[in-house]
């Protein structure tokens, strides 16, 4: 008989595994790659201590000259506050009641929410490691009638409901509904409240997810290669400066060579995967193939394979911008998380709870957690590259 209890313990002993290994490891193939750990987690927040510089203690000296000067490397502490990661679903009174009697469709009913869950959380969850910890979507370039024109839009969908924000980070409007989306994703239309289409917009201003405060999402790679101070560390200093070429126009193995070339003098490390969004790819397979460099692709993942430059995999993620290709070291990211994906339960340890003067019941998954960069002049990005 199913009851309120049994889908608790469902929830508990049979749901949360699966749910944490197909969002950790499925949902994206960076995030696949990144070490999860609690180690760095201090209270609410994340603090990592970075030795930095070169050791001045070893040297060569004669037999009866000074020792070398032990002079210690220059640490810098990296702090960021865990962010909050939600996910809730909704089970509806009469539906539990509905299936009491027959197990089989309420584990139908059950699945199917939790692989709605999972997949809105892959989706969010791949989408920030892309962000810059605002919930930005897609910035406003100008109108054209009730068009929008817009760039960065990759995280954008048709029904999506988003936020207006300006360009000094002030919230306009909210619970304006996407329309229309053309292919090139480069012009919306867009309804507000009272409004068919919204067209009183300026060049700068924002579309961001509904309802997010401002840097409450993960410090993804947009914020990581920017010119904002981060981790509260002043960017001026050499090893928080990562590689940035714009306005590289055709790409081409010497140029793929040379940012690879100028990350590794610059960190030490060299550049284990390259990230890239689909016509990136495709204008490299067409470069390699005009330049008879050798196409070839290299296992990447349990069961997948992806081209390779030089061994270094390249891969494709559907929220990386436009005419970009990052090129990271994933040993030096951590996502710091103060547990894994766990559900909320109340004094009671129940897991689904009533809403409040509604017939339905809820319940939360939640992870607290923020991606950290030890080592941000060790990653490169190469923008404004002439797709395919």
């Amino acid at each position: 008989m199913v009851s309120i209890e049994t889908t608790d313990k469902a929830l508990k002993s049979f749901y949360l595994d699966a749910i944490t290994k197909e969002i950790d490891d499925k949902g994206s193939v960076f995030l696949s790659m990144i070490e999860k750990t609690s180690a760095n987690v201090t209270g609410k927040d994340v603090k990592k201590v970075i030795k930095t510089g070169l050791h001045t203690g070893v040297g060569a000296g004669s037999e009866t000259g000074d020792l070398p000067y032990g002079d210690s490397v220059s640490p810098i502490v990296l702090t960021a506050p865990l962010k909050n990661i939600y996910g809730v679903i909704e089970i509806s009174d009469k539906a539990i009641r509905a299936s009491g009697s027959n197990e089989g469709a309420f584990v139908n009913l059950l699945n199917d929410e939790m692989d709605t869950l999972v997949k809105s959380a892959k989706y969010q969850l791949g989408r920030m490691l892309f962000g810059d910890s605002t919930g930005k979507l897609a910035t406003i370039v100008g109108v054209s009638d009730n068009d929008i024109n817009i760039k960065d839009a990759v995280a954008l969908q048709a029904g999506m409901y988003v936020d207006l924000w300006s360009a000094e980070d002030k919230l306009i409007k909210n619970n304006c509904c996407i329309r229309s989306i053309n292919s090139n994703k480069t012009q919306v239309q867009v309804s507000a409240p009272g409004e068919e289409f919204l067209t009183d917009v300026e060049p700068g201003w924002s579309f961001r997810v509904c309802g997010v405060e401002d840097n409450s999402e993960l410090t993804g790679l947009a914020a990581i290669f920017s010119d904002n101070d981060i981790y509260g560390v002043d960017r001026s200093k050499q090893y928080m400066r990562p590689y940035v070429r714009d306005n590289v126009g055709e790409i081409d193995e010497e140029t793929l060579q040379t940012c690879m070339d100028k990350i590794e003098e610059a960190s030490g490390s060299p550049v284990n995967v390259m990230i890239c969004s689909w016509g990136v790819r495709r204008a490299l397979i067409r470069a390699f193939k005009e330049r008879n460099y050798p196409i070839t692709t290299i296992k990447f993942g349990e069961n997948a394979s992806a081209l390779s430059f030089n061994g270094v995999p390249i891969v494709v993620d559907r929220f990386c911008p436009q005419g970009t290709l990052y090129m990271l070291n994933t040993n030096d990211f951590k996502l710091c998380q103060l547990g894994d994906w766990e559900w909320m339960q109340g004094e009671d340890s129940k897991i689904l709870k009533q809403v409040a003067g509604r017939p339905i019941y809820t319940a939360t998954l939640v992870k607290y957690a923020e991606l950290l960069c030890l080592k941000p002049c060790g990653q490169g990005v190469l923008r404004d590259i002439e797709e395919a």
